[in-house]
């Protein structure tokens, strides 16, 4: 079996690192080829089985340019030879518009598209705090029939163990000290600027850790320079395992200007923090009723800072939100759910009772 998977981007993100959890858990009996509209963005290679069959097709073409109708039948003569297309978010549209226009042409495969949230670019056009589902019902106007909520999950239970002080590398974490941590690819949309500046007021024991990696790493260490705590932002990079490394946090923070149902917030909660963040996306709706005091209105960097200084200070208050948010953890957000709907809904479009 063959699968193709067009991305925006595969970067080491939420949508590209589930995609590569769902790859690992449909084995070595599937073929996978991985294309990012983003020229070598492949950061979430490194959560690949390497026992896995996995090509990154350079002569691919291009999923970025104008959709003229030579360039769009390119990509839809590229899709042939598959079982099945699977398509990320708005950067890879132009591959759902080949398929569209030239599929039953072509005889192509079934394809199912994929939105997980709005990028810097898109948030704009799209208010990002509705639901996914009923954009595209309402503006996208697609049958109730086409559309699957799928609430994106992770394995709970890997998070109730605390990881050792020394499990990120090249960062140890010392007795006394405490962290306000984040994951995040470090991109605009992410704003992690504010993040520092909400950081900047907290004690001297308190270190921000950021867990990522991306283009904005040197606007970031910049404004930690300006704000007079280079000394205490840490940013080790992309962990792959994040099991191994949130249960580290003291308290766990977001700062994006977009967001929909940021995989960063369960992973939190699951490892029994609490969380600051402002209310884009599902955040409210995500967290324990308890930690929504500490959801913030989006923008508003000084309502941030004093969540996060609130809970900074009140170790036993840290301590309740994060065994509430850990039992809503386990009741929602475990991943075998979501697993067995990604199966069912790729095998119902190649028609099969049993995928993989």
């Amino acid at each position: 079996m063959r699968l193709l998977h067009l991305h925006s981007s595969f970067s080491a993100g939420g949508k590209e690192l589930r995609a590569a959890r769902l790859m690992n858990v449909f084995g070595a009996g599937v073929e996978h080829a991985v294309v990012s509209a983003q020229p070598g963005a492949y950061g979430a290679k490194v959560a690949l089985d390497p026992a896995l069959d996995v090509r990154f097709p350079a002569d691919f073409p291009s999923l970025q340019g104008r959709p003229t109708p030579l360039r769009l039948l390119r990509i839809a003569r590229a899709m042939k030879g598959f079982d099945l297309v699977l398509t990320y978010n708005w950067g890879a549209m132009d591959a759902v518009l080949a398929h569209r226009l030239y599929g039953r042409m072509l005889g192509l495969p079934p394809l199912v598209h994929h939105e997980d949230g709005f990028n810097e670019d898109e948030a704009a056009g799209l208010k990002p705090s509705r639901r996914l589902e009923g954009i595209a019902l309402e503006a996208w106007k697609q049958p109730r029939r086409r559309v699957r909520l799928i609430i994106n999950g992770i394995p709970v239970a890997a998070y109730r163990d605390p990881p050792p002080a020394d499990a990120v590398p090249g960062l140890a974490k010392p007795p006394g000290e405490k962290w306000v941590g984040t994951l995040a690819g470090l991109r605009a949309v992410k704003n992690l600027p504010r993040l520092v500046r909400a950081f900047a007021g907290l004690p001297p024991e308190w270190r921000l850790v950021i867990l990522g990696e991306g283009p904005e790493r040197a606007v970031i260490e910049a404004q930690a320079a300006a704000c007079g705590v280079a000394g205490r932002v840490s940013l080790p990079g992309f962990v792959p395992d994040p099991s191994r490394a949130v249960g580290l946090f003291d308290l766990f923070a977001l700062s994006s200007d977009s967001e929909q149902f940021p995989i960063s917030v369960v992973e939190a909660m699951a490892a029994g923090l609490a969380v600051a963040s402002p209310a884009v996306g599902d955040v409210a709706e995500m967290v324990s009723v308890e930690n929504r005091d500490y959801v913030t209105v989006p923008g508003d960097e000084a309502a941030l800072a004093r969540a996060m200084a609130g809970l900074a200070a009140d170790p036993a208050l840290r301590a309740a939100l994060g065994t509430a948010n850990r039992a809503r953890a386990e009741a929602q957000y475990d991943e075998d759910t979501m697993i067995r709907a990604y199966a069912a809904v790729y095998g119902e479009a190649m028609g099969l009772a049993r995928f993989p």
